[in-house]
C-alpha cells in the first residue's frame, strides 16, 4: 500500500468500486471472518482514544435528564447517532491500517 494523499476523484472511484454488490459482499465476508479480533481492536482504538468515556457518560446523562418523553428520545438518537459516525470513522481508520498491514506483508512474501 502506497503511502501517499489520495485525489477526491481517487477516492470517488475507490468508493464506487467498492459499491459493487460483488465487491461489498467479499468486503462483509473479510470483515465477518475477522470481526471478533476486528471488535478488538476497535475497542481499544476508542478507549485509548478516549472516545467514550468521560465524553459518553456527560452524553448520557445530558440525554436522560429530559422530562419530556420526545425530547428524551431525540436527544437518545441523536447521541446514539453521533456515537455511530464516531465508531464508524475510528473502524475506517483501522480498516486503512489493515489494508496497509495486509498489503506490507503481501509485499515482503513476494520478496
Amino acid at each position: 500500500m502506497v503511502d501517499r494523499a489520495y485525489t477526491d476523484a481517487e477516492l470517488e472511484a475507490a468508493i464506487a468500486a467498492i459499491a459493487d454488490p460483488e465487491r461489498l459482499r467479499q468486503a462483509q465476508d473479510v470483515v465477518a471472518r475477522s470481526a471478533p479480533s476486528l471488535q478488538r481492536v476497535l475497542a481499544t482504538a476508542l478507549e485509548e482514544g478516549g472516545w467514550f468515556d468521560t465524553g459518553h457518560k456527560q452524553a448520557v446523562r445530558e440525554a436522560a435528564r429530559y422530562d419530556d418523553v420526545s425530547e428524551r428520545v431525540r436527544a437518545v438518537q441523536t447521541m446514539l447517532a453521533e456515537e455511530t459516525r464516531l465508531g464508524m470513522l475510528v473502524g475506517v481508520a483501522v480498516g486503512f491500517e489493515l489494508a496497509r498491514e495486509l498489503a506490507g506483508s503481501q509485499t515482503t512474501e513476494e520478496d
